[in-house]
Protein backbone atom coordinates (compact mmCIF):
# COMPACT_ATOMS: atom_id res chain seq x y z
CA UNK A 1 0.00 0.00 0.00
CA UNK A 2 0.89 3.64 -0.36
CA UNK A 3 0.72 5.04 3.19
CA UNK A 4 0.57 8.71 4.19
CA UNK A 5 2.34 9.20 7.54
CA UNK A 6 1.82 12.08 9.95
CA UNK A 7 3.16 12.80 13.45
CA UNK A 8 1.33 15.85 14.85
CA UNK A 9 3.54 16.03 17.95
CA UNK A 10 6.85 16.21 16.07
CA UNK A 11 7.73 15.20 12.48
CA UNK A 12 10.31 12.42 12.09
CA UNK A 13 12.88 14.83 10.62
CA UNK A 14 12.55 17.46 13.38
CA UNK A 15 15.99 18.89 14.31
CA UNK A 16 15.61 18.25 18.05
CA UNK A 17 16.36 14.61 19.02
CA UNK A 18 13.72 12.82 21.09
CA UNK A 19 12.16 9.43 21.64
CA UNK A 20 9.05 10.69 19.86
CA UNK A 21 11.03 11.56 16.73
CA UNK A 22 12.87 8.24 16.84
CA UNK A 23 9.66 6.23 17.19
CA UNK A 24 8.13 8.01 14.21
CA UNK A 25 11.16 7.06 12.11
CA UNK A 26 11.02 3.48 13.32
CA UNK A 27 7.34 3.12 12.43
CA UNK A 28 7.97 4.37 8.90
CA UNK A 29 10.92 2.00 8.60
CA UNK A 30 8.89 -0.96 9.91
CA UNK A 31 6.04 -0.36 7.45
CA UNK A 32 8.52 -0.15 4.58
CA UNK A 33 10.09 -3.39 5.75
CA UNK A 34 6.58 -4.87 5.72
CA UNK A 35 6.40 -4.05 2.00
CA UNK A 36 4.57 -0.71 2.00
CA UNK A 37 5.49 2.62 0.42
CA UNK A 38 5.45 5.27 3.14
CA UNK A 39 5.69 9.02 2.65
CA UNK A 40 5.46 11.98 4.99
CA UNK A 41 2.05 13.60 4.49
CA UNK A 42 3.09 16.87 6.16
CA UNK A 43 5.59 18.42 8.58
CA UNK A 44 2.80 20.40 10.23
CA UNK A 45 2.94 20.37 14.04
CA UNK A 46 -0.40 20.35 15.78
CA UNK A 47 1.28 20.64 19.18
CA UNK A 48 -0.09 23.39 21.42
CA UNK A 49 1.76 24.35 24.60
CA UNK A 50 -1.30 25.97 26.15
CA UNK A 51 -5.08 25.72 25.68
CA UNK A 52 -4.96 29.23 24.24
CA UNK A 53 -2.80 27.97 21.36
CA UNK A 54 -5.34 25.30 20.43
CA UNK A 55 -7.62 27.35 18.19
CA UNK A 56 -4.69 28.77 16.21
CA UNK A 57 -3.25 25.29 15.65
CA UNK A 58 -6.68 23.99 14.64
CA UNK A 59 -7.15 26.73 12.03
CA UNK A 60 -3.65 26.11 10.67
CA UNK A 61 -4.32 22.37 10.58
CA UNK A 62 -7.55 22.79 8.66
CA UNK A 63 -5.75 24.96 6.11
CA UNK A 64 -2.98 22.38 5.78
CA UNK A 65 -5.53 19.59 5.27
CA UNK A 66 -7.15 21.61 2.48
CA UNK A 67 -3.77 22.15 0.83
CA UNK A 68 -2.96 18.44 0.95
CA UNK A 69 -6.39 17.52 -0.41
CA UNK A 70 -5.84 19.74 -3.45
CA UNK A 71 -2.40 18.18 -3.94
CA UNK A 72 -3.79 14.65 -3.76
CA UNK A 73 -6.59 15.48 -6.19
CA UNK A 74 -3.93 16.31 -8.76
CA UNK A 75 -1.67 13.35 -8.10
CA UNK A 76 -1.53 9.83 -6.67
CA UNK A 77 -3.51 9.45 -3.49
CA UNK A 78 -2.59 7.11 -0.64
CA UNK A 79 -4.33 3.87 0.26
CA UNK A 80 -4.20 4.59 4.00
CA UNK A 81 -3.51 7.47 6.41
CA UNK A 82 -1.33 6.59 9.43
CA UNK A 83 -1.07 8.96 12.40
CA UNK A 84 1.52 8.55 15.14
CA UNK A 85 1.02 9.93 18.67
CA UNK A 86 -2.10 12.01 18.80
CA UNK A 87 -3.21 13.29 22.21
CA UNK A 88 -4.89 16.35 23.70
CA UNK A 89 -1.88 18.63 23.17
CA UNK A 90 -1.26 17.34 19.64
CA UNK A 91 -4.54 16.41 17.93
CA UNK A 92 -4.47 15.14 14.36
CA UNK A 93 -6.14 17.81 12.25
CA UNK A 94 -5.09 16.19 8.96
CA UNK A 95 -5.80 12.47 8.96
CA UNK A 96 -9.52 12.26 9.80
CA UNK A 97 -10.76 14.81 7.24
CA UNK A 98 -8.41 13.57 4.51
CA UNK A 99 -9.30 9.93 5.14
CA UNK A 100 -13.00 10.82 4.97
CA UNK A 101 -12.63 12.93 1.82
CA UNK A 102 -10.71 10.26 -0.08
CA UNK A 103 -12.49 7.25 1.38
CA UNK A 104 -9.36 5.60 2.78
CA UNK A 105 -8.75 3.89 6.16
CA UNK A 106 -7.44 5.95 9.05
CA UNK A 107 -5.04 4.26 11.51
CA UNK A 108 -3.42 5.63 14.69
CA UNK A 109 -0.47 4.43 16.75
CA UNK A 110 0.33 5.38 20.36
CA UNK A 111 -2.71 7.60 20.67
CA UNK A 112 -3.43 8.68 24.23
CA UNK A 113 -6.78 9.47 25.83
CA UNK A 114 -7.64 10.40 29.42
CA UNK A 115 -11.26 11.06 30.41
CA UNK A 116 -10.21 13.80 32.82
CA UNK A 117 -9.43 16.01 29.82
CA UNK A 118 -13.02 15.86 28.57
CA UNK A 119 -13.79 18.88 30.74
CA UNK A 120 -11.76 22.00 31.35
CA UNK A 121 -9.54 24.17 29.20
CA UNK A 122 -8.37 21.34 26.93
CA UNK A 123 -11.87 20.01 26.17
CA UNK A 124 -11.89 21.33 22.60
CA UNK A 125 -8.61 19.65 21.70
CA UNK A 126 -9.72 16.49 23.46
CA UNK A 127 -12.88 16.40 21.33
CA UNK A 128 -10.76 16.48 18.17
CA UNK A 129 -8.73 13.52 19.44
CA UNK A 130 -11.86 11.60 20.42
CA UNK A 131 -13.47 12.04 16.99
CA UNK A 132 -10.30 10.83 15.30
CA UNK A 133 -10.04 7.75 17.49
CA UNK A 134 -13.66 6.86 16.87
CA UNK A 135 -13.23 7.33 13.13
CA UNK A 136 -10.09 5.17 13.01
CA UNK A 137 -10.45 1.71 11.56
CA UNK A 138 -7.60 0.61 13.83
CA UNK A 139 -5.80 2.11 16.83
CA UNK A 140 -2.43 0.53 17.65
CA UNK A 141 -1.56 0.64 21.36
CA UNK A 142 2.03 0.48 22.58
CA UNK A 143 1.15 -0.06 26.24
CA UNK A 144 -1.62 -1.54 28.32
CA UNK A 145 -2.11 1.85 29.95
CA UNK A 146 -2.80 3.46 26.57
CA UNK A 147 -5.19 0.66 25.67
CA UNK A 148 -7.19 1.18 28.85
CA UNK A 149 -7.50 4.87 28.06
CA UNK A 150 -8.72 4.25 24.52
CA UNK A 151 -11.25 1.67 25.67
CA UNK A 152 -13.19 4.51 27.27
CA UNK A 153 -14.11 5.82 23.81
CA UNK A 154 -13.32 3.02 21.31
CA UNK A 155 -14.47 -0.59 21.09
CA UNK A 156 -11.92 -3.33 21.68
CA UNK A 157 -12.47 -4.65 18.13
CA UNK A 158 -10.68 -1.57 16.79
CA UNK A 159 -7.68 -1.84 19.11
CA UNK A 160 -4.52 -3.91 18.67
CA UNK A 161 -1.22 -4.09 20.53
CA UNK A 162 2.09 -3.12 18.96
CA UNK A 163 4.78 -3.28 21.67
CA UNK A 164 7.53 -0.61 21.57
CA UNK A 165 10.52 -1.66 19.47
CA UNK A 166 13.92 -0.51 18.23
CA UNK A 167 16.30 -1.19 15.37
CA UNK A 168 18.58 -3.79 16.94
CA UNK A 169 21.02 -3.91 14.01
CA UNK A 170 23.33 -1.36 15.69
CA UNK A 171 23.67 -3.53 18.80
CA UNK A 172 26.10 -6.08 17.46
CA UNK A 173 27.91 -6.79 20.72
CA UNK A 174 26.87 -7.35 24.30
CA UNK A 175 28.27 -5.50 27.31
CA UNK A 176 31.52 -6.93 28.63
CA UNK A 177 31.64 -4.90 31.85
CA UNK A 178 34.35 -2.80 33.42
CA UNK A 179 36.25 -2.25 36.66
CA UNK A 180 35.01 -0.42 38.62
CA UNK A 181 31.44 -1.02 37.40
CA UNK A 182 30.25 1.67 35.02
CA UNK A 183 26.73 2.99 35.36
CA UNK A 184 25.28 4.78 32.34
CA UNK A 185 22.27 6.89 31.48
CA UNK A 186 21.11 8.49 28.23
CA UNK A 187 18.69 11.41 28.57
CA UNK A 188 18.16 14.98 27.48
CA UNK A 189 18.61 17.73 30.06
CA UNK A 190 15.34 19.64 30.00
CA UNK A 191 12.78 20.90 32.49
CA UNK A 192 10.03 18.58 33.70
CA UNK A 193 10.21 14.80 33.99
CA UNK A 194 13.80 14.61 32.71
CA UNK A 195 15.04 17.02 35.33
CA UNK A 196 13.08 15.19 38.03
CA UNK A 197 14.71 11.91 37.00
CA UNK A 198 18.20 13.42 37.10
CA UNK A 199 17.48 14.83 40.56
CA UNK A 200 16.31 11.47 41.93
CA UNK A 201 19.24 9.64 40.35
CA UNK A 202 21.75 12.04 41.86
CA UNK A 203 20.16 11.67 45.30
CA UNK A 204 20.26 7.88 45.06
CA UNK A 205 23.88 7.79 43.96
CA UNK A 206 25.04 10.03 46.81
CA UNK A 207 24.12 7.20 49.19
CA UNK A 208 26.14 4.71 47.12
CA UNK A 209 29.49 6.48 47.28
CA UNK A 210 30.89 3.90 49.70
CA UNK A 211 30.99 1.48 46.75
CA UNK A 212 33.25 1.66 43.69
CA UNK A 213 31.49 2.84 40.52
CA UNK A 214 31.54 5.55 37.90
CA UNK A 215 28.70 7.09 35.92
CA UNK A 216 28.62 7.99 32.22
CA UNK A 217 25.96 10.55 31.30
CA UNK A 218 24.98 10.90 27.64
CA UNK A 219 22.84 13.94 26.99
CA UNK A 220 22.65 17.70 26.82
CA UNK A 221 20.05 20.44 26.86
CA UNK A 222 18.98 23.76 28.32
CA UNK A 223 19.17 22.44 31.91
CA UNK A 224 22.80 21.30 31.62
CA UNK A 225 24.05 23.53 34.45
CA UNK A 226 21.22 22.50 36.77
CA UNK A 227 21.94 18.81 36.16
CA UNK A 228 25.64 19.25 36.86
CA UNK A 229 24.80 21.04 40.09
CA UNK A 230 22.61 18.11 41.17
CA UNK A 231 25.67 15.83 41.02
CA UNK A 232 28.02 18.28 42.75
CA UNK A 233 28.08 16.21 45.96
CA UNK A 234 29.67 13.33 44.04
CA UNK A 235 33.42 13.16 43.36
CA UNK A 236 33.89 14.57 39.81
CA UNK A 237 36.34 11.75 39.10
CA UNK A 238 33.39 9.34 39.16
CA UNK A 239 31.44 11.25 36.49
CA UNK A 240 31.84 11.19 32.72
CA UNK A 241 29.90 14.02 31.06
CA UNK A 242 29.75 12.77 27.48
CA UNK A 243 27.31 15.32 26.10
CA UNK A 244 24.98 14.69 23.18
CA UNK A 245 25.92 11.76 20.97
CA UNK A 246 24.74 10.61 17.57
CA UNK A 247 22.50 7.52 17.67
CA UNK A 248 25.17 5.36 16.05
CA UNK A 249 27.63 6.25 18.84
CA UNK A 250 25.39 5.16 21.72
CA UNK A 251 25.60 1.33 21.32
CA UNK A 252 29.36 1.32 21.92
CA UNK A 253 28.97 3.49 25.02
CA UNK A 254 26.32 1.14 26.39
CA UNK A 255 28.38 -1.95 25.59
CA UNK A 256 31.26 -0.50 27.60
CA UNK A 257 29.03 -0.20 30.69
CA UNK A 258 27.52 -2.48 33.34
CA UNK A 259 24.16 -1.08 34.51
CA UNK A 260 21.68 1.31 32.93
CA UNK A 261 20.22 3.70 35.53
CA UNK A 262 17.33 6.09 34.89
CA UNK A 263 14.36 6.62 37.25
CA UNK A 264 11.89 7.33 34.43
CA UNK A 265 9.43 9.96 35.64
CA UNK A 266 6.65 10.27 33.08
CA UNK A 267 8.17 7.86 30.56
CA UNK A 268 5.57 6.74 28.02
CA UNK A 269 7.77 3.65 27.73
CA UNK A 270 11.34 4.78 27.01
CA UNK A 271 13.20 3.57 23.92
CA UNK A 272 16.48 4.17 25.76
CA UNK A 273 15.60 1.28 28.08
CA UNK A 274 15.22 -1.04 25.08
CA UNK A 275 18.52 0.16 23.64
CA UNK A 276 20.32 -0.45 26.94
CA UNK A 277 18.89 -3.96 27.18
CA UNK A 278 19.79 -4.68 23.55
CA UNK A 279 23.38 -3.91 24.56
CA UNK A 280 23.13 -6.49 27.34
CA UNK A 281 22.65 -4.14 30.29
CA UNK A 282 20.32 -4.70 33.23
CA UNK A 283 18.13 -1.69 34.00
CA UNK A 284 17.44 0.02 37.30
CA UNK A 285 14.36 2.25 37.08
CA UNK A 286 11.04 3.02 38.71
CA UNK A 287 7.95 0.87 38.16
CA UNK A 288 6.06 3.89 36.89
CA UNK A 289 4.20 5.09 33.77
CA UNK A 290 5.15 2.90 30.81
CA UNK A 291 8.48 1.62 32.12
CA UNK A 292 7.16 -1.87 33.09
CA UNK A 293 6.11 -2.28 29.43
CA UNK A 294 9.76 -2.36 28.36
CA UNK A 295 11.62 -3.61 31.46
CA UNK A 296 10.71 -6.92 33.10
CA UNK A 297 11.19 -6.57 36.83
CA UNK A 298 13.43 -9.29 38.23
CA UNK A 299 14.10 -10.67 34.76
CA UNK A 300 15.79 -7.90 32.74
CA UNK A 301 16.18 -5.31 35.47
CA UNK A 302 15.06 -4.05 38.87
CA UNK A 303 12.06 -1.70 39.18
CA UNK A 304 11.41 0.32 42.32
CA UNK A 305 8.41 2.26 43.69
CA UNK A 306 7.66 5.68 42.22
CA UNK A 307 9.76 8.46 43.72
CA UNK A 308 11.45 6.23 46.32
CA UNK A 309 15.07 7.39 46.51
CA UNK A 310 16.09 4.74 49.06
CA UNK A 311 14.61 1.92 46.98
CA UNK A 312 16.36 3.12 43.83
CA UNK A 313 19.67 3.33 45.71
CA UNK A 314 19.15 -0.16 47.16
CA UNK A 315 18.52 -1.62 43.69
CA UNK A 316 21.69 -0.01 42.37
CA UNK A 317 23.65 -1.31 45.35
CA UNK A 318 22.25 -4.80 44.80
CA UNK A 319 23.63 -4.97 41.27
CA UNK A 320 26.93 -3.29 42.18
CA UNK A 321 27.47 -5.99 44.83
CA UNK A 322 26.42 -8.92 42.61
CA UNK A 323 28.30 -9.16 39.30
CA UNK A 324 26.78 -12.56 38.55
CA UNK A 325 23.24 -11.28 38.88
CA UNK A 326 23.79 -8.17 36.79
CA UNK A 327 25.35 -10.29 34.05
CA UNK A 328 22.44 -12.73 34.19
CA UNK A 329 19.87 -9.92 34.02
CA UNK A 330 21.83 -8.29 31.21
CA UNK A 331 21.91 -11.47 29.15
CA UNK A 332 18.16 -11.94 29.63
CA UNK A 333 17.60 -8.30 28.68
CA UNK A 334 19.47 -8.73 25.41
CA UNK A 335 17.52 -11.90 24.55
CA UNK A 336 14.25 -10.13 25.32
CA UNK A 337 14.85 -7.13 23.07
CA UNK A 338 16.51 -8.99 20.18
CA UNK A 339 13.84 -11.67 20.25
CA UNK A 340 10.67 -9.69 20.96
CA UNK A 341 11.24 -5.96 20.40
CA UNK A 342 13.17 -5.76 17.13
CA UNK A 343 12.31 -3.77 14.03
CA UNK A 344 11.80 -7.04 12.16
CA UNK A 345 9.34 -8.29 14.78
CA UNK A 346 7.37 -5.03 14.56
CA UNK A 347 7.36 -5.17 10.76
CA UNK A 348 5.91 -8.68 10.86
CA UNK A 349 3.19 -7.54 13.28
CA UNK A 350 2.33 -4.52 11.15
CA UNK A 351 2.21 -6.65 8.01
CA UNK A 352 -0.50 -8.79 9.61
CA UNK A 353 -2.44 -5.90 11.17
CA UNK A 354 -2.51 -3.76 8.03
CA UNK A 355 -3.24 -6.60 5.60
CA UNK A 356 -6.98 -6.09 6.08
CA UNK A 357 -6.74 -2.66 4.45
CA UNK A 358 -4.92 -3.69 1.28
CA UNK A 359 -6.96 -2.88 -1.84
Amino acid sequence: MRIAFHAPMKPPDHPVPSGDRLMARLLMQAMRLAGHTVFLASRFRGFAKTPEDFQARQAEGEAEAARIAAEWQAGPMPDLFFCYHTYFKAPDYLGPPLAETFGIPYVTAEASYTLSRDAGSWAGAQAVVRRGLQQAALNLCFTGRDREGLLSVVGAERLAMLPPFIDTSLFTSSAVGSIPPRLVTVAMMRVGDKLDSYRLLASALVSCTDLPWRLAIVGDGPCRDEVREMFSAIDPARLEWLGEKQPEEVPAILAASDIYVWPGFGEAFGLAYLEAQAAGLPVVAMATAGVPEVVRDGETGLLTPHGDVAALAAAIRTLLHDAVRRQSLGAAARRFVLGERSLEKAAATLKILLARFEP
